[in-house]
This record gives structure tokens, C-alpha cells and sequence, in this order.
């Protein structure tokens, strides 16, 4: 219980405070006069006044409240290297051990765990936390019990208490560490790049001026390099494959460092082609030649080129060659010289007219078994006895022309191959397309049927042939839809498909096993031509497997989502095929500094004169100190106790009632006024 002398004006302080000069400056006139009642004016006036603030005798019944102190235990990652979480563990009982034999004190103990997303230690974020629920009046000192390695100082917040850092790493510890400074997310095929890495030691380490480094491209065979510590290394990398390329390096661990999860890094680069050179040759002009040339020339990233034969050898009107403004067919120089040069080839319908011999068919022929693309747009010339498939290429062309040529309309369809084939598979649906006009007749040998024609007979045959690829378009009526004829059609989608998967892009590959990385979770994709595939074996980081079944999600399509709890290389295995991902990022947050250190904190600490101590030198003692005076020094912290309370009741009591008030003024003035009358 206490009582305390409160006020209550009934006018602003400021009134009060005029009328108490008023009353005085009257005094003193009377004074001056020579009024012998001066003083009993001068007390009178003051009652009055002092009526006026209305004095009170305030008593309050209070209830003494308890000290907090806070204990934010770190939990993180880098809190489980070495013996940190024992020493922790330790600390924290012995803390809460002195605590609890203090007086009127309470603890609030907070677990602060790895921050989700590779967002390190947020133990400010934490500590912001657990103050906006507690009333700081109340807040007596904070424990951080941690490495000091923290990521998010910036949403430190204003402290009520001192705070104080315990740091649980030991003054011998030390780490190798590798970093990726620099690694683009994509890279073109057959150039180099350089990605830029650094190898450091932190902390006592024992002064080693080299170190080794293995290098793995998709989980192949590492080879082995000796690189100096300390210093930004440039290593140039040519990606083998497109799509997406993993290399894996690592630091061999040494003898005595903190841990090795900062030893390996994972860079992931998505290989892309540059351009795509097509050499696309047209028999002769028609209205789907310059459709053709257009879609091509439509993305930026295809360098074309274009020829029509104009003048075929029998033509002969008796104008000499060097008054003709065409340009020679440079065959030598395409077909034999130069042709590896290309990565697709399109025969837009050509016929043998002596133009290309046989032995330059023949070559290509070569080209495509060695790795190359053709593709053929059959006109009614591939019916005809000057067909291609007359030449040296209808050995690997994977449909045999009837010599029938149907003109009549029809609609083009995917069949049920084509509804998994990826360059078919999701294209709209084919009421909404346009019908074509005409359609060679063919029987195919070899090879994928994914679209049909008249009577359900082929109209898109694909096929692999040696290390290439055949396309067979048996129609020269696809220029309608880029027209808009009858609504037209996906021309463009499904040529730059089958350009695609003519040029052996991962993501359209008949059967394909991949996985897309989100954090620690992927999805595993499997792409199939068959209705089942088998379970999918999984090779986590640490040597141990297991399977995991995949459901079809569209046509073709069997997909299903891992959680993967150690970040590193996993590698996915179905049958033949195999694939590599790394999981988590290239280098994770909690490992970038593993050495404990109070340099992040120090200036945070300062603020209200805590300390900064090490848990090897033992757990410091804890006092009592005022607000403003130094809270730690040579073992021992200090809290400020806040002597807050709660109030139960509040009674007042009036001072001067109006009724002592006027009988007090009116007796002085009565006063007064007999004596001044005596006088």
C-alpha cells in the first residue's frame, strides 16, 4: 500500500497559476500600503488557489509483478557441429537453475530453429517475436544463447533490457570452406563459361596454402585438381548436353575442420543451343514456300537458309547462264563441305531432277545416322517416280510413297501414339483445326505414327535412324493453317516441336526421366510411350536408396513429388534411364561462417551495456544492477530488475473540502478586515 499528494484543476495549470500571481501581487500591494492584514489576504488568496487544483490523498493498494527474463536457445544447423548442442544444453540448465533461485523472477524460453528457405538463423526475428507478447515493463535482461552467426540483424528491435551473448563455439575451432561466387542459371552449348569459386579457411586453422577440389558433371567419375586457399578461382566449364547440367564440387574434408557440409557445392546450369542453323530446300515455288521461309524466319533464334530451285537442268530456253539473275545451287559446298554445319535439314517438296546426284544424298544420308535431322514435306513429287525415296535417303525415310496422291479434304488428327508422343502430345483439340487439301499415300516401314489423315492413314511419321532423326510430313497442305484456312491450325507449335525434338531437346525426348527442384522438394517427371512405367529408384546424397511409385498425370506423363532431407546429389534411376539433381542450395546459409562470433552482435549488445562471453570459459554468474550501470563484467552478467507492480484499488481523499475551504478563506478575510477596521 502507498499514498501519494495528487491534483485534480478545475482550470488549466496555467489559470491557476496567473490567479496565485494575482493573489500575490495583491499581497504585496497591501503590504506597501501599509494594511496591517496583508497576511491574512496573502493566506486567504492561497486556499483559494490551492482550492482550485483540488488536493487529493491518493492511496493504492498494489501487487508486486515478477521479472522476465528471456533465454533464446539457438537451434539452427550450425548449433549441432561439434559438441555445441550438449554445451548449450548445459548452459541453459545451469542459467535456468540461477534464475529460478532468484526472487520474483519468471523465464521465457524460446527455441529458435533453422529459418525455412535457406534463410539462416532468425533469431532477431524470434526475439521481436516473443517482446511484442510480453510487456517490456517487465523485461529484466535476454539470454542468447548461440553461435552469434545470425541473418537477420536488421530486424533487430529496441531493446527494454540489457542483453547478453553466450557463445558456444571454442577458440580452436576452424573450417574449410568452398563458396560459388558466380554461376549463371543458363549457359549456350559448345561455348565456355566461367564459373567463379573460392576456397577459405576461417578460424584456427593450421595455415595450409593448397588444397584439393573434385569436379563432377552429372554424377560421373570426379576428376581431381590442387588449388591455392584464399583466392577467387576461374573455372571454365563446357556443358556436355542441353538441358539441365549438375556439377557437383568438393573439398576434400581435412584433418580437424568443424564439418564438411560446407565442403561441396552444387551448381546447376540449363545447357541452351544458340541458333539453330536450317537449310531448307525447296523443289520448286508453291504457296506453302513462302510459309515455310516465314515460320522460320519468325524466331529470332533460327539462322535459315533458303533455296528454291527456279531452273531446273532440263529447262532450256536458250538464254545464256550469265545473263540469268539466279544463283547457282551451291550443291558441293552444302552437301558435302559444309553440311555438318546445319542442324536440320527440310526437303520441302523436292524431286530427284539431277540437281543433287546421289552420291550427295548419300551423304546426307551419312548425316543423319552420324547425328543430323531431316525433315521432308512430301508434295505429289514423292508419289512420282523422281521421288526421294528413290534416292540413297529412302533408306532411312520411314514411309514408302503408293505412288497415290489423294486430293480430297480432310481434317488432321493425333492418334493415340501421337496423344504421348511429346511433339503431338496436349496440342489443341482438332475439331477447332482447319482441314488440308491433299495427302500422299504411304505405308510406314519404321518409326512413330503421331498424326493421321484420310481414312486414318499416316500423315506425320517420325523415326530415329544411327545417332539422328527423320521426320516424314506426307502432305504439302500445312501452309493453310498459317493462312488461317478454316480457322487454321497450330503450325507454328508443332513445327517448332518437331524442330526440337529433331534436335534432341531433353524436354521432348519419347523416353525421358527428369526431376525440377523446388528447396528440398522435387518432381520427379517420367515420359513414356508405353501405358506403365516401373517404380524409380532414388540414391540419396548418403549412399542409401529408395522407390517411389509414379502416377500418370496426362498422357504420357507419370509424375510424383520427394521430399528430400539432406541437401546434396540425388540420383533417379527407371530402367535404362538415369538422372541427376541436386537438392537444397549451392551453398547453404547456415554454413557460409560456421565460427562462432560476437562481431554481428556487438554493437546490438552495446546499446544497454550487455556482455559478450564465451560458454568455454563456463556459465557467468548473474546479478543485480541498476538501469544505465554496466550489466556484465568478468564472469558475470547482470539484470536490471523492474520492480513493476499491479495496481488491485485506488481510494482519494479531498484535502480541502468546499467546506474547510470556505471557512478557512471567509475566517481569514473576516480577519482581515477586523483588524485593518482597528486600526
Amino acid at each position: 500500500m502507498t499514498g501519494q499528494i495528487v491534483f485534480d484543476p478545475l482550470l488549466p495549470w496555467v489559470v491557476i497559476w496567473v490567479l496565485a500571481a494575482l493573489a500575490g501581487a495583491g499581497a504585496v500591494l497591501a503590504f506597501w500600503r501599509g494594511l496591517s492584514g496583508w497576511a491574512l489576504r496573502l493566506l486567504a488568496g492561497f486556499v483559494l488557489v490551492l482550492a482550485l487544483a483540488q488536493p487529493s490523498y491518493q492511496v493504492e493498494d498494489r501487487a508486486a509483478l515478477s521479472d522476465i527474463v528471456l533465454l533464446l536457445v539457438d537451434e539452427s544447423a550450425s548449433q549441432r557441429l561439434d559438441a555445441r548442442a550438449e554445451v548449450t544444453q548445459d548452459a541453459v540448465q545451469r542459467l535456468e537453475a540461477q534464475l529460478t533461485a532468484r526472487p520474483n523472477t519468471e523465464i521465457r524460453r524460446v527455441s529458435v530453429p533453422d529459418g525455412e528457405g535457406n534463410s539462416g538463423t532468425q533469431l532477431m526475428t524470434a526475439l521481436s517475436a516473443v517482446l511484442a507478447e510480453e510487456p517490456r515493463g517487465r523485461i529484466a535482461g535476454i539470454f542468447l544463447l548461440s553461435d552469434g552467426r545470425l541473418h537477420d540483424l536488421e530486424r533487430a528491435p529496441n531493446l527494454p533490457a540489457p542483453l547478453h551473448l553466450l557463445l558456444t563455439g571454442r577458440e580452436s575451432d576452424w573450417d574449410r570452406r568452398l563458396s560459388v561466387r558466380n554461376a549463371p542459371a543458363f549457359a549456350i552449348l559448345g561455348e565456355e563459361v566461367k564459373l567463379t569459386l573460392r576456397i577459405d579457411d576461417d578460424g584456427a586453422a593450421p595455415g595450409a596454402t593448397q588444397s584439393d577440389i573434385l569436379i563432377s558433371v552429372d554424377g560421373a567419375d570426379p576428376q581431381r585438381f590442387t588449388v591455392p586457399i584464399g583466392r577467387d578461382l576461374e573455372m571454365p566449364v563446357t556443358l556436355p548436353h542441353g538441358g539441365m547440367n549438375v556439377i557437383q564440387f568438393t573439398v576434400p574434408t581435412a584433418d580437424g575442420e568443424l564439418t564438411d557440409r560446407n565442403n561441396t557445392a552444387l551448381v546447376q546450369i540449363n545447357g541452351v543451343r544458340d541458333r539453330l542453323r536450317v537449310l531448307l530446300v525447296s523443289g520448286e515455288p508453291h504457296a506453302g514456300g513462302r510459309t515455310w521461309r516465314n515460320l522460320l524466319k519468325s524466331d529470332s533464334s533460327v539462322d535459315l537458309v533458303h533455296f528454291t530451285i527456279l531452273r531446273p537442268p532440263e529447262k532450256q530456253d536458250g538464254v545464256p547462264v550469265n545473263e540469268l539473275s539466279l544463283i547457282a545451287f551451291p550443291t558441293r559446298e552444302l552437301f558435302l563441305e559444309k553440311i555438318d554445319d546445319f542442324d536440320l535439314i527440310i526437303f520441302d517438296r523436292y524431286k530427284r531432277r539431277g540437281i543433287l546426284p546421289s552420291i550427295y544424298l548419300d551423304n546426307v544420308r551419312n548425316y543423319i545416322e552420324k547425328g543430323g535431322a531431316v525433315l521432308v514435306a512430301a508434295g505429289p513429287d514423292f508419289a512420282s517416280a523422281d521421288s526421294l525415296f528413290r534416292s540413297p535417303l529412302g533408306q532411312v525415310l520411314p514411309a514408302e510413297p503408293t505412288a497415290r496422291v489423294i486430293d480430297q479434304a480432310f481434317r488432321p488428327r493425333v492418334t493415340d501414339l501421337g496423344l504421348r508422343h511429346p511433339v503431338t502430345a496436349g496440342m489443341a483439340e482438332p475439331e477447332t483445326w482447319g482441314r488440308w487439301l491433299r495427302q500422299i499415300e504411304v505405308n510406314p516401314n519404321t518409326g512413330s505414327t503421331v498424326m493421321e489423315g484420310v481414312d486414318g492413314k499416316p500423315l506425320l511419321v517420325l523415326d530415329r535412324v544411327g545417332e539422328g532423326r527423320v521426320a516424314l510430313l506426307a502432305s504439302d497442305q500445312a501452309w493453310l493453317w498459317s493462312r488461317g484456312y478454316e480457322g487454321g491450325g497450330p503450325q507454328l507449335d508443332l513445327l517448332r516441336r518437331l524442330a526440337h525434338w529433331m534436335m534432341k531437346e531433353p524436354e521432348l525426348e519419347e523416353e525421358a526421366l527428369w526431376a525440377e527442384p523446388t528447396g528440398q522438394t522435387m518432381r520427379i517427371i517420367r515420359r513414356s510411350l508405353e501405358a506403365n512405367v516401373g517404380a524409380v529408384t532414388i540414391t540419396r546424397p548418403d549412399g542409401t536408396q529408395e522407390e517411389v511409385t509414379l502416377l500418370e498425370t496426362s498422357p504420357g506423363q507419370f509424375e510424383t513429388l520427394y521430399e528430400g532431407a539432406d541437401i546434396g546429389l540425388y540420383r533417379l534411376s527407371e530402367g535404362a534411364l538415369e538422372a541427376v539433381i541436386g537438392l537444397g542450395p549451392a551453398a547453404p546459409k547456415e554454413f557460409e561462417q560456421t565460427i562462432a562470433s560476437g562481431t554481428a552482435l556487438a554493437e546490438l549488445v552495446a546499446t544497454q551495456r550487455g556482455g559478450i562471453m564465451p560458454l568455454e570459459d563456463g556459465v557467468p554468474q548473474i546479478r543485480s544492477v541498476r538501469s544505465g550501470r554496466p550489466a556484465a563484467g568478468r564472469g558475470w552478467v547482470g539484470l536490471t530488475p523492474r520492480e513493476a507492480f499491479e495496481t488491485l484499488d485506488v481510494r482519494q481523499t479531498a484535502l480541502l473540502p468546499a467546506w474547510l475551504v470556505l471557512l478557512m478563506a471567509s475566517v481569514m478575510i473576516v480577519g482581515a478586515w477586523l483588524r485593518e477596521g482597528r486600526n
